[in-house]
């Protein structure tokens, strides 16, 4: 039997994890956003291409995971 002390200190350490895992979420959008936004300043690519490009792998990653979930669809 799990004793009310390890449950607690279990629970604290996956709240710990969670807000690493944030943290590490938000610093990845803003490199992400910053280098979008210095590719689409230098003229290397365009808003537009950004976004079909991000629509293309929305769908191919969408496909990809109904697949595995549903492999002999």
């Amino acid at each position: 039997m799990t004793s009310p002390s390890f449950a607690a200190k279990e629970h604290l350490n996956l709240a710990a994890k969670l807000a690493d895992l944030k943290d590490d979420h938000y610093r990845i959008l803003l490199a992400l956003g910053a280098l979008s936004e210095l590719l689409i300043e230098k003229g290397l690519m365009t808003e537009e291409e950004l976004e079909q490009k991000t629509a293309m792998l929305d769908v191919q990653l969408d496909a990809l995971i109904d697949a595995s979930l549903h492999p002999m669809a």
